[in-house]
């Protein structure tokens, strides 16, 4: 459970990161952005934050038998590879990809929270606070791009269906647990960092930054 001062720092960061869907509805896009930016940054920072700290313990072994990353649930979509690339993409597209990103990661989240006080590691109290933190910035974000997708049209409500078949259980033995775990939070860090990729760029266009400089 979340201390209650981190309780309190949570509820001013959504206060100050996002709005209530009435208020949304009245504040402009490129205002949506760039709130929607800074929790996205966040939820990438958290993400890479506890990939790194669950890495930094991951035995050898443990590093040659993880799946690679087109195991990924979300590898099927089709995205921009670099910013060059997200530059070509349509706004309607980016924030129907992001969004679909984000919603993909609803449950396996939660799997990832739930199972963090189960690991085989000395800081787990530590990664389950970080993950409910986590589920936080993401559960706000969708709000937000949800509000967002209604201003931009039909094309960024679009999502795709990317399932996610790995189950609640991730592992019997402790080495499982753990290479299980790394394996879903590295596909989270990915993710995190190419939905935080495409709202930036969108930023950056609303702005109507030079390219170079997004």
């Amino acid at each position: 459970m979340l201390a209650p001062e981190s309780k309190q720092l949570l509820l001013v960061l959504d206060a100050e990161v996002l709005c209530s869907a009435l208020m949304c509805k009245a504040v402009d896009i490129p205002d949506l952005l760039d709130r929607a930016s800074q929790r996205s940054d966040k939820l990438h920072s958290l993400s890479n934050m506890l990939a790194l700290e669950l890495e930094s313990d991951l035995p050898a072994i443990g590093r040659v038998t993880m799946p690679r990353p087109a195991m990924c649930h979300t590898s099927s979509l089709l995205t921009p590879n670099d910013k060059e690339q997200a530059l070509q993409v349509s706004e309607s597209t980016l924030m129907s990809l992001a969004r679909s990103l984000l919603k993909a990661w609803q449950y396996p989240v939660g799997v990832l929270s739930n199972s963090a006080n189960l690991l085989p590691h000395q800081s787990k109290a530590s990664i389950s606070n970080k993950l409910q933190e986590l589920q936080e910035h993401s559960r706000n974000l969708e709000d937000g791009l949800d509000v967002l997708s209604g201003k931009m049209g039909p094309t960024a409500q679009i999502l795709s269906t990317l399932p996610y078949r790995g189950g609640s259980d991730l592992g019997q033995d402790k080495m499982s647990k753990l290479i299980n775990f790394n394996f879903l939070l590295s596909c989270l860090r990915r993710d995190s960092h190419k939905i935080d990729s495409f709202l930036k760029v969108l930023r950056c266009r609303a702005a109507n930054m030079q390219p170079n400089l997004c």
